[in-house]
């Protein structure tokens, strides 16, 4: 069987749509157990320490996943209207 399509690959439409998965999941995870999930993931973003973050649901775990200025980087485009 011949392939006569040409497939596309877009590392940076799939890599933004898991951040954006990520982090509702670990902004649910800090709303959960109380904290205020803005004000926490700004400190994690600001000084890299997990301990930020909470484990409940594995949510410091994913969170790590992410490059912090990746994620950064995504947060200021998309404020600023240039990310989708």
């Amino acid at each position: 069987m011949a392939m006569e399509n040409t497939m596309r690959f877009s590392v940076e439409k799939d890599s933004s749509a898991r951040a954006k998965t990520i982090l509702q999941q670990v902004y649910q995870a800090l709303v959960e157990k109380g904290y205020n999930p803005i004000n926490q993931i700004v400190g994690y973003i600001l000084s890299g320490d997990p301990t930020y973050i909470t484990s409940h649901n594995d949510a410091r775990k994913l969170i790590q996943l992410l490059e912090r200025d990746e994620l950064l980087e995504k947060m200021v485009k998309n404020y600023i209207g240039l990310e989708k």
